[in-house]
């Protein structure tokens, strides 16, 4: 097992708590007498989900992928891998991806093609973090919660090599 050491503290629990808040008021705004299904993308995405769908006042489902990209590494391998596809039908349905970074956007990129391909009436993404310094592929963010520093982070749902996720803010790895 890799041995990473907690750096920087980027962002507080409350500063995450209260943007996705925000973007939960923005996206009930967005969608006001629609219904929308939260398409969370496992595992990173499960604090950021739940704490943007509390403030969400619509008819909400929920469903999962699983994707993987990373493996044990700190930088995105380019490969995507569906590990666990949608239990629901998404045609005609306003769908939003949930997602805790987007870096690369490569695994973003092909989600989206290929849910695309589902016929859902929309398709958005909601990220806590962006990282345009990282991107390799063009794609755009419909909710940021915050730009992200050119950094590998830890925290709030965010791992390195499967530890850190519980940490309950974000913050750089120094390895």
């Amino acid at each position: 097992m890799n041995s990473y050491k907690i750096g920087k503290m980027i962002l507080t629990q409350e500063e995450i708590e209260a943007r996705a808040e925000e973007i939960g008021r923005q996206i009930t705004e967005d969608y006001a007498g629609k219904e929308v299904v939260l398409v969370g993308i496992l595992t990173g995405c499960v604090m950021w989900l739940a704490q943007v769908m509390k403030s969400i006042e619509l008819d909400t489902t929920l469903d999962f992928m699983s994707v993987s990209s990373y493996g044990a590494a700190t930088k995105s391998s380019g490969v995507v891998k569906i590990n666990k596809d949608l239990s629901g039908d998404i045609e005609g349905r306003h769908v939003i991806l949930m997602e805790d970074i987007v870096d690369s956007g490569m695994t973003l990129e092909y989600l989206c093609k290929y849910l695309a391909g589902r016929g859902p009436a929309s398709l958005k993404i909601c990220a806590m973090l962006d990282k345009p310094s990282g991107r390799r592929v063009k794609i755009g963010v419909d909710y940021v919660g915050f730009p992200a520093p050119d950094a590998f982070l830890i925290g709030y749902g965010l791992d390195a090599d499967q530890r850190y996720r519980n940490l309950p803010y974000i913050a750089a790895i120094e390895e």
